[in-house]
């Protein structure tokens, strides 16, 4: 619509601002003047008017100014206003949004977006206007952004980069933007750049405001950093529970026979719920079902939900010859275990090795699912949060059933059979107290034990605490321990039923024991573990170990802690009741002030920290490859310590989750020394066994602690260590911008071991990146930094990497020297993994030479090493290349036996792709024996997985053979 410029746009403006609303004359007097109207404002206001009216005769729509006291009001239809249909756009968005229709949300926004010509208000010059169009500017920007959101969820962040950068440069201090261009940019392989936006975006605020970035900036930054794969579409994080249910793949050729048994401890004297027992287990022993029995155990928390599973789980474990699962998903806990750390821990108990498990929660929940296929496993799932949390953690088979336990009934698992646990009866209550203190004490006090039961309210746990206390003091009288939990109820009653009376019985308990128990049972709440060991209770009193078990017990007997097993060690480990800890935590606050908290969290991460070291240097003989910082550590006794460690990587493989939720917590209490300290030391095992999740976890969470300290050195370690992790994982660009970072900062420090370390790290990049020259280089830089720390580990790699640079050039006699000199070295400690893996470059070069007699005996020791120490992925390694060793010896019958245990070890762990892989071998084996037939049904199963698998490399090769195979026949 032609409008004159001045005073008709202002009062235009106003006026379609509060559409059919009435404006104030005086307002618009404001909105055109401010506070210096002239004394004919008024009829100026009325000639604009008049305008106006004429002008909107001329649109293509029904619009009217009409006349209404004590000013004027613009008539018109709201679906002909751009701001309505905006807001009306929106609000669909949000609704199709909310019911996941994440597609249709973001077409949505796009169309409100496209009503949008530019700011509102566009060459309007009115300061009283300026506020409502800095509003619609700001819903603008608003669903922009969400729009952004969407569509990075589609997976469109290569076609997102250009227009975010636009917005960013437009918005610098817009922090929502800027934290989706930097993930846009890292989704698209764009890791360093997407730290360039940070710093820059950093660096405008500081100038502009003086203000460092927000929380959720800082933190997504130090993901970038740590290559946390949470950030990646097609991580755990971004599938949904649907996803899980994807094709399974094949059955492997040779499934391993682990049969796998992890319930906890039934409970001896378990009393009630006959009804709920039999039909639980008529249901689970259904041998004609079609598909997998569920059966879902509900209730309130203290009602015996997880006794009664156990319980059942126990009864029927002979039906499930295969074995039983369990696990703890800590549901109704802070942090609750995610689908994809279940699946790996189950995996690698079914038999699958570390680095065969899937990255993905589809992979793996299909590798788990074939695993368990024509099997009957039971699987058990403990405090399960929602129908999302359990989906990809059922099996597919029909022969297989599950055991869930929940606060809330999961309805939406079809097929599932719910079984809700209510409080106990006076008959079942009286019979479970008769078990703990003795029939006849109940037959003596008829009239009180009925009470007794009704007060405490039939709550499983609840009695058995009551039960505990009358048992402990046989002098007490029924009717004595029914005043004294009444006394409680004056201070309770504002609580609900079910957790006061578990309350009012906890507290007699507590209130029973000496100071020293009681101050043990507070400081247990301290530490966030799975699990407790009973050297834990030592640490929290800084006392004697004997004496502090003893006062374990003791809380066991009081009904206070729970056994939840024995370690290999033979000692117990304990675990607390939910409602225990929340009640132990109470007692923590109000008894505890927070330095002392601090204090004693610092001497259990101290200990673990210990622990853990001396796990590393009985592995490698020394603290070799490995930074240490200055924390206090809390010494476990030597011998107590020898029990602990007689083997150092299953204790640390037992721990891990405590290992993990220790610098997890540390972190988060601001002790940055000790939290990063532990989390590199802690390499030894995620490296050994492929936790890459809990590798990047803990070592993302440490570094926003260390960062947020200014810890340096404590950065650095990290990001060397993380720079590490993405080599292993074949991810060199998320690689280099860590380890320059680090190798930069450790030479500023003047730290030369780690110095060594990184550069160590960056030569093994850049030879993989075909820079010899360079990674020659650097490894000389190692090489002086590990000698000047005698780091006979770390100079030994070197030197094996040194070593195969020269093989690549052919120059076989420098590569064995440098070889024979790394085995001299390595055989001083006690790591036989870096042993075995110099071997197989000597292997190799023996290959190359030609010198096959000493390539069978290198190699054939190797294989003996890695089937000692249990390394199954070594063992294939080893078999096939024994097999290529046979070839060249033309023992073509002993190479082709080898290359078949390879292909089955592979199979066995669901490495499909690594089983392809060795059937080339297999296959040129073959038809060097002239069995062409086989030779091409091997290979042309092997194309097909490279095939499925896109395997592009590997594809051109197996192609190549099963073409000359053809040619053949």
């Amino acid at each position: 619509m032609p409008i004159a410029p001045g005073r008709q746009p202002i009062i235009l403006g106003a006026l379609l601002l509060e559409a059919n609303h009435i404006v104030s004359t005086e307002h618009l007097i404001d909105a055109v003047w401010d506070e210096d109207p002239p004394s004919s404002a008024r009829s100026q206001v009325q000639i604009c008017i008049s305008a106006l009216r004429r002008l909107l005769t001329f649109l293509p729509v029904e619009a009217e100014i009409v006349r209404r006291s004590p000013g004027y009001q613009l008539s018109i239809t709201p679906e002909d206003l751009d701001a309505y249909c905006f807001e009306s756009l929106v609000q669909e968005a949000g609704n199709l949004a909310q019911a996941e229709d994440v597609l249709g949300a973001a077409e949505m926004l796009r169309e409100a977006l496209s009503l949008w010509r530019g700011p509102a208000l566009s060459g309007v010059a009115s300061q009283v206007l300026e506020s409502k169009a800095l509003r619609l500017d700001e819903s603008r920007l608003t669903a922009h952004e969400t729009c952004i959101d969407l569509e990075l969820e589609l997976g469109r962040h290569h076609e997102l980069i250009g227009e975010l950068t636009d917005l960013v440069q437009r918005n610098p201090l817009r922090e929502r933007l800027r934290g989706q261009l930097m993930t846009a940019l890292y989704r698209s392989g764009r890791q360093a750049e997407a730290l360039d936006v940070y710093r820059a975006g950093r660096a405008h605020l500081i100038e502009e405001l003086g203000l460092e970035p927000g929380e959720e900036l800082r933190q997504l930054e130090s993901a970038i950093l740590a290559g946390d794969e949470s950030l990646l579409l097609d991580s755990p994080a971004h599938v949904t529970a649907t996803a899980a249910s994807a094709s399974v793949p094949e059955q492997p050729a040779a499934v391993l026979s682990v049969a796998p048994h992890q319930l906890p401890t039934d409970i001896p004297d378990f009393t009630g719920h006959r009804s709920l027992i039999e039909t639980a287990e008529s249901f689970l022993r259904g041998k004609d079902a079609e598909a997998v029995r569920i059966v879902v155990i509900s209730g309130k928390a203290g009602v015996g939900k997880s006794s009664l599973a156990v319980h059942i789980a126990h009864r029927l474990s002979d039906e499930f010859p295969n074995g039983e699962l369990y696990r703890d998903v800590r549901g109704s806990q802070p942090q609750t275990v995610p689908p994809a750390d279940t699946l790996g821990t189950f995996l690698r108990s079914l038999g699958i090795p570390g680095p065969a498990v899937p990255s993905s929660v589809e992979e793996r929940t299909a590798t788990y699912r074939s695993m368990l296929a024509n099997t009957q496993t039971l699987v058990m799932l403990e405090d399960v949060e929602s129908e999302a949390q359990v989906v990809p953690l059922l099996p597919g088979s029909a022969g297989c059933a599950v055991i869930i336990t929940s606060r809330t009934r999961l309805t939406g698992l079809p097929g599932a059979l719910q079984l809700p646990v209510d409080v106990m009866d006076q008959e079942q209550s009286l019979e479970l107290i008769g078990k703990v203190i003795g029939p006849d004490r109940v037959a003596a006090e008829p009239v009180a034990a009925a009470e007794l039961t009704q007060v405490v309210g039939g709550l499983p746990l609840a009695l058995r605490i009551v039960a505990a206390r009358l048992a402990a003091r046989p002098h007490w009288s029924l009717a004595s321990m029914v005043g004294r939990l009444a006394d409680e109820r004056h201070r309770l009653d504002e609580l609900a039923h079910g957790e006061m009376v578990v309350r009012k019985s906890l507290s007699l308990t507590y209130e029973s024991m000496d100071e020293r128990t009681r101050r043990l049972l507070r400081l247990l709440s301290v530490a966030e573990s799975v699990t407790i060991p009973c050297w834990f209770a030592a640490v929290l009193l800084n006392d004697d170990a004997y004496r502090s078990m003893d006062r374990l017990e003791q809380l066991v007997d009081d009904q206070m802690l729970d056994v939840a097993g024995v370690d290999a060690g033979g000692d117990p480990r304990y675990k607390f009741h939910g409602l225990i800890r929340v009640f132990t935590r109470e007692r923590l606050h109000e008894n505890e002030d927070e330095p002392t908290r601090l204090t004693v969290l610092g001497r259990v991460t101290g200990a673990w920290l210990h622990i853990a070291e001396e796990a590393h240097r009985r592995l490698h003989g020394g603290d070799y490859t490995l930074l240490h910082g200055s924390a206090p550590r809390w010494k476990l006794p030597g011998h107590h310590l020898d029990r602990l460690l007689e083997s150092p990587l299953d204790w640390l493989e037992r721990e891990r989750g405590n290992l993990c939720a220790a610098v997890m917590q540390a972190a988060e209490h601001g002790l940055d020394e000790a939290c990063w300290d532990l989390a590199v030391t802690l390499v030894s095992l995620f490296e050994t066994r492929s936790y890459f999740e809990d590798w990047q976890h803990t070592h993302g969470k440490a570094l926003i602690a260390t960062r947020s300290a200014g810890n340096l050195r404590g950065m650095s370690a990290l990001m060397c260590s993380l720079g590490s992790m993405h080599l292993n994982q074949r991810r060199p660009s998320l690689a280099r911008p860590l380890l320059e970072s680090a190798l930069a900062q450790f030479r500023e420090l003047g730290d030369e071991h780690g110095t060594a370390l990184a550069s160590r790290n960056l030569g093994l990049l850049h030879y993989r990146q075909g820079e010899l020259d360079r990674a020659t280089e650097l490894y000389r830089q190692a090489l002086t930094g590990f000698r000047l720390h005698t780091d006979l580990v770390g100079e030994a790699h070197v030197l094996a990497n040194m070593a195969q640079i020269e093989l690549d050039l052919q120059q076989y006699a420098a590569a064995e020297d440098r070889l024979n000199r790394a085995l001299e070295i390595v055989r001083e400690t006690s790591s036989r993994r870096v042993e075995a893996q110099v071997l197989n470059k000597l292997c190799k070069t023996h290959l190359l030479s030609g010198d096959y007699e000493r390539a069978e005996q290198v190699e054939g020791t190797v294989l003996r090493m890695v089937r000692d120490i249990g390394d199954i992925i070594g063992e294939s390694y080893a078999l096939q290349n024994l097999g290529i060793v046979y070839g060249r010896q033309r023992k073509f019958d002993t190479s082709e036996r080898m290359l078949r245990q390879a292909v089955e070890v592979r199979e066995g762990i669901m490495d499909h792709l690594g089983a392809s892989q060795i059937r080339l071998d297999l296959a040129e084996i073959l038809t060097v024996k002239g069995d062409t037939t086989e030779a091409l049904a091997v290979a042309e199963k092997a194309l097909a997985m490279f095939q499925e698998r896109q395997a592009e490399q590997w594809s051109r090769r197996a192609d190549e053979i099963v073409a000359t195979l053809l040619d053949r026949g």
